[in-house]
């Protein structure tokens, strides 16, 4: 069994996957002290997704699988207020939570990804990559702008995580792609929501070019 160990945790509204990287804005108090304790500690806190509870003010209560997030930058800006950027490291699983801070403390185990290396994994990996491919292009005939990765990734696990950051799906949704303990089981998990994604969009891009929507029709996605 892996070594338990005390991790700073922050509940939040959204899932963070290892090598993503996450911009966060630090003004309550507990979090300003926990970014404190971190930035003289490892600079490294947990990133778990709230199951129930508010992000602000009270108490929430997590989801047990998150991300560790490294402390990149930091810009004190006026009112007490902190801005930070972070990128996901390892996924752990909270075993218990501690509340002898004021902000969330739990004891944490890490939660790798498992079978990485087994036989289907490159051939999982092609498909993955032709389907974020075929996504990615959809997404940017329906939003009416380019929308391109700068560089597609070659190593299998950061295809498997760059294609969950990507996904158009829920924060629920993607919490279980988190959870997934192995990684065919996650390319697998992701094929089906890509393959889902392009029915619904192909439907969406029919109806918007065959109705002569404006271009400033609220759609659900930014255009980049």
């Amino acid at each position: 069994m892996l070594a338990e160990k005390r991790l700073p945790l922050f509940p939040l509204g959204t899932v963070l996957f290892p090598r993503m990287m996450l911009p966060l804005r630090i003004f309550e108090p507990r979090y300003r002290q926990m970014l404190d304790d971190c930035l003289n500690g490892d600079e490294t806190f947990g990133v778990l997704l709230i199951k129930e509870g508010p992000e602000v003010g009270g108490p929430a209560v997590p989801y047990e699988i998150g991300t560790t997030a490294r402390i990149l930058s930091v810009e004190k800006k006026a009112e007490g207020v902190i801005n930070i950027t972070t990128r996901g490291q390892e996924r752990f699983r909270l075993r218990h939570t501690l509340h002898d801070q004021p902000y969330l403390v739990g004891e944490v185990e890490p939660y790798p990804l498992a079978d990485t290396d087994a036989s289907e994994v490159p051939a999982l990996a092609r498909r993955g990559t032709a389907l974020l491919a075929a996504y990615m292009e959809l997404l940017s005939r329906a939003a009416g702008a380019e929308i391109r990765l700068q560089r597609v990734p070659t190593d299998p696990q950061t295809i498997a995580y760059l294609t969950a950051m990507l996904l158009q799906v829920t924060e629920p949704a993607k919490q279980r792609l988190l959870s997934i303990a192995g990684l065919p089981t996650l390319f697998r998990e992701e094929a089906a929501l890509l393959e889902n994604e392009r029915k619904v969009l192909t439907v969406m891009i029919h109806a918007l070019e065959t109705s002569g929507l404006p271009e400033d029709t609220n759609l659900p996605f930014s255009k980049n």
